[in-house]
């Protein structure tokens, strides 16, 4: 099975020759980076729509976690559009990560249709180095669809324990390896060679609640599920929430 999967994923190398010259000429990130916000506002649409009830069950309780203002202040990393702002609570207080600035014109459109929302900033940096945020400043940490594609998990997962308040908590959905024995698995390894050049990064394989067992939690509560998605690809996920 590794053999065949070789070959199909020297095909798809062959066939995506186009993308990785201009990847290796320093030209398609530069590409990705423009058009990837514009298929990500049509690609959320269905998303919300099919993990509505997902994202209403896991964000349900974001305001237990409230400091003793009873504001909560919730920072979100790789917000892309800011698709996840209507299922904040009222009045929570929103500073925003992504290392794409070609967010920023869809992520202000969000916040103006978002209006029960206190909107802090917006912050061009990568999850891995988010130092213009202070350590334990904010109640929670959310991310959605971003441990598929930070250049290091890890550190990434330290930055966000480095940031949230003691007692504070880290919110997640994301798309994962299927289990190996699947045929799932099998076309995931096989496109992920093209897969991650279109999709600006994203990896199809990473198992990444291995990551988060590993962070420097005191409980995780995590859980793999098949999402109702029409991708099927990236059906398989991990979601849940963590406490410092």
């Amino acid at each position: 099975m590794a053999f065949t999967v070789f070959i199909l994923q020297l095909a798809v190398r062959i066939l995506s020759l186009p993308m990785y010259l201009l990847n290796f000429l320093g030209l398609w990130g530069w590409i990705c980076k423009k058009w990837f916000p514009y298929f990500l506002v049509r690609f959320c649409v269905m998303y919300n729509k099919q993990m509505a009830g997902k994202k209403q069950e896991l964000f349900s309780n974001l305001q237990d976690f409230a400091g003793p203002s009873g504001k909560l202040s919730l920072l979100e990393v790789g917000c892309g559009t800011g698709t996840n702002f209507k299922f904040y609570p009222p009045g929570c207080r929103v500073t925003c990560v992504d290392p794409n600035p070609n967010f920023e014109k869809f992520l202000f459109k969000s916040i103006a249709e978002n209006r029960h929302l206190q909107f802090e900033r917006f912050l061009v940096a990568a999850g891995e180095n988010m130092h213009q945020v202070a350590d334990s400043s904010v109640d929670v940490v959310v991310c959605t669809l971003v441990l598929c594609s930070v250049e290091n998990q890890e550190q990434m997962l330290r930055e966000v324990c480095r940031v949230l308040r003691p007692g504070g908590a880290f919110f997640f959905i994301e798309h994962v390896a299927d289990k190996h024995s699947t045929w799932n698995y099998f076309w995931q390894q096989v496109v992920e060679p093209a897969w991650y050049l279109v999709f600006d990064g994203c990896y199809l394989t990473r198992e990444s609640w291995k990551a988060l067992e590993r962070a420097s939690f005191s409980k995780l509560k995590l859980q793999h599920i098949q999402a109702p998605l029409s991708w099927v690809l990236v059906r398989p996920h991990v979601y849940g929430y963590a406490v410092k």
